[in-house]
């Protein structure tokens, strides 16, 4: 192998995001199990030091159950997968709806920062037009979305499980969506 390839590889490994070879991180950590074309277990470590009312809502949200059976209702390829519409995203229900609605939560202020950049696996809360309109809906990265910086609150990094999140079907909603079958919280 050139001295060069042998750099390079050696730098890639380098360069690795964390989050691919973590499987623990500080936490909250999120688990979910996800059932469909995907098949398999996500963890993200939450960041409740970038946007402590939104981790706050999403650790709420999984402790009651509200995100089990909620499908990923909207997932553009190489952008991201969007999940978490309790209201109207619920498998084995109408989900033509699945996007529009949030949970019986209040919606929660934007919690913007420049600590963190959305890259591959990073987790934002999405939203409506207005800045702080986010409630439960969220979504994973799949590659740079750095345009999103500033517009949207980063919640969370996967650590383990990315590549379910790339066995996702893609879709706007997908033909057949695939299903958080049930989210946990490990503190």
């Amino acid at each position: 192998m050139s001295r060069n390839l042998i750099l390079a590889a050696a730098f890639a490994a380098l360069a690795a995001p964390a989050f691919a070879q973590a499987t623990d991180g500080p936490g909250p950590n999120l688990t979910i199990e996800v059932a469909g074309a995907a098949n398999g277990t996500v963890v993200i470590d939450l960041l409740p030091d970038l946007a402590p009312q939104h981790v706050a809502q999403i650790v709420a949200l999984a402790k009651e159950g509200a995100y089990d059976n909620v499908v990923f209702h909207r997932v553009i390829d190489g952008f991201m997968a969007q999940t978490g519409d309790v209201q109207y995203g619920k498998a084995g229900s109408d989900t033509s709806m699945a996007g529009m609605g949030g949970s019986d939560k209040p919606d929660i202020p934007a919690e913007f920062t420049d600590k963190a950049s959305f890259q591959r696996g990073v987790v934002g809360m999405a939203r409506a037009n207005d800045p702080n309109s986010a409630n439960s809906q969220f979504f994973i990265t799949f590659g740079d979305a750095s345009f999103l910086d500033g517009q949207y609150t980063i919640v969370g990094n996967v650590i383990s499980g990315m590549d379910v999140v790339d066995a996702i079907q893609r879709g706007e909603p997908p033909a057949t969506p695939d299903v958080m079958t049930k989210v946990t919280v490990q503190e």
